[in-house]
């Protein structure tokens, strides 16, 4: 039997292209939204799509600052390296953490579960009509 893709791994890719490459995001993701019929896979899509912008313009925040800071003199022995060093470290760290975390809740949640047993309407049950009837 062959099985395609389901629509958690599709989301589970979108994300570790996220992670991964912002060219390999731009490719998955905008395969999905022009060619997926399913609106939550774009929903997803469109989530990871900001969160990778957040974290690609942390990162040119970042080396924008090393740049600058390479141009002063006795930039890598100050401070202001140690605290951008800091800052890239806590910055790897938090993407690490908000990509699992996301990745994750795109992969378990959503329409992927069972459906629910329809509530009865407050009538009594079949077993319970039997017994009434006996009773009678």
């Amino acid at each position: 039997m062959k099985e395609g893709w389901t629509t958690r791994w599709k989301a589970l890719l979108i994300w570790l292209c996220g992670y991964l490459s912002i060219i390999a995001f731009i490719i998955a993701g905008g395969y999905t939204i022009v060619k997926s019929d399913n609106e939550e896979l774009k929903k997803t899509t469109k989530t990871a799509f900001i969160v990778t912008i957040i974290f690609t313009l942390i990162s040119m925040f970042l080396a924008l600052y090393n740049s600058i800071g390479g141009m002063v003199g006795n930039y890598y022995s100050s401070a202001g390296y140690d605290a951008y060093n800091v800052l890239v470290q806590i910055t790897t760290i938090a993407k690490i953490i908000v990509f699992v975390t996301f990745g994750a809740l795109a992969f378990f949640k959503g329409n992927y579960a069972p459906e629910k047993m329809p509530q009865s309407d407050g009538q009594n049950s079949g077993e319970e009509n039997k017994d009434e009837d006996l009773k009678s």
